[in-house]
């Protein structure tokens, strides 16, 4: 389920813009040998877990916050809307498992519903999207009453249209009402989290190559997820085609981190500088780190000189305090040989 769960995180980038807030559910119908309910989903407030729905014993589970949440929806109107994707699950099953083969173990179907908040507090776009084995199906979009439909089943053009009829429908008086009340609720009771800025760690790194060196650009442990970096080459930007990476990762604490790569050769004399706009930042270009394929052998060489160097001093150091120790213990034994034959003249 983490490997689900994790690709829907990766989903994440292509939905609500900067500004605008959005709620998902991630359903999954399996059919198989699984530790897993045969219908679930997580619903997420923009990268947020907040509920969880098991459908093998019909119960929802709040997730990241230990106040109660009850007013932020009706959980009868959710529980009927569970069973609504579960039924159309069915229904699609008999559909998908028509180019399936028949060995398959474990075969899931998934459905992404999300619904979107714009920044001047109007409803925006919502998408469902249906997928077999991790491949898009069918989607249906439906903004400013504007309902689109994109699709490969193998159905006939009047089952179509009375899918589509009714899905219309749910969505114009149910799906998008319920879902912009819950997220909208979900917002007043998770402001603190949603509205957390979280500093990027940007770094410059260089790796060196048979005969080339790779320069990269990382960003990690910022949040919220939209962050813009840039790779410059004597101050100009790097083309994008000439740049590998870019793709939006999770980390394990709730933040998020991206690379940026480009490979150079061993004796390219340009210099390279990388640069992180992010919220946190107040939208400036508050991180300017530089690298010089130049330097890194240079400085390789003038640490391997200071080590060397401290060594010889160390070990020189060493041999003179034990000379000097030598020398002192010679003396002492001299000197105390003197004084026993001064005593014993004495005595005589």
């Amino acid at each position: 389920m983490d490997s689900v769960f994790l690709f829907f995180l990766l989903l994440l980038p292509i939905a609500a813009p900067k500004g605008s807030h959005s709620l998902w559910v991630l359903a999954t119908y399996i059919k198989g040998q699984t530790p897993f309910p045969e219908f679930s989903y997580v619903a997420m407030l923009d990268d947020l877990r907040v509920l969880y729905y098991n459908g093998q014993t019909k119960t929802l589970h709040s997730r990241g916050n230990s106040t109660a949440e009850d007013d932020v929806f009706d959980s009868n109107v959710l529980l009927t809307i569970s069973d609504y994707i579960e039924t159309s699950f069915t229904t699609k099953w008999a559909v998908a498992t028509k180019n399936l083969n028949k060995t398959d173990g474990v075969v899931a179907l998934q459905r992404l519903v999300v619904c979107e908040l714009r920044d001047d507090g109007e409803p925006g776009k919502m998408i469902t999207r249906d997928a077999v084995k991790g491949s898009t199906t069918d989607e249906l979009l439906y903004v400013d009453k504007n309902f689109t439909y994109q699709g490969t089943l193998d159905v006939s053009a009047q089952v179509l249209n009375i899918h589509l009829e009714i899905s219309m429908r749910r969505h114009e008086v149910l799906y998008q009402p319920f879902c912009i009340k819950a997220l909208k609720g979900y917002l007043t009771k998770r402001r603190n989290q949603v509205k957390r800025k979280v500093k990027p760690k940007v770094r410059l790194l260089h790796k060196e190559l048979s005969s080339r060196f790779r320069v990269s650009c990382l960003a990690t442990g910022f949040y919220p997820r939209h962050i813009n970096l840039t790779m410059f080459i004597d101050g100009q930007p790097v083309a994008d085609h000439e740049i590998t990476g870019g793709d939006l990762l999770p980390n394990g604490d709730g933040t998020y981190q991206m690379r940026k790569s480009l490979e150079i050769s061993a004796t390219d004399k340009h210099r390279y500088t990388c640069s992180a706009t992010h919220l946190s930042l107040d939208n400036k270009l508050d991180v300017y780190l530089e690298f010089d394929p130049g330097e890194p052998f240079k400085s390789g060489i003038s640490s391997v000189l200071i080590v060397l160097a401290l060594v010889l001093v160390f070990g020189t150091g060493v041999i003179i305090y034990k000379c000097r120790r030598r020398r002192a213990a010679s003396l002492k034994s001299v000197y105390s040989s003197a004084s026993t034959s001064e005593e014993t003249m004495d005595t005589s």
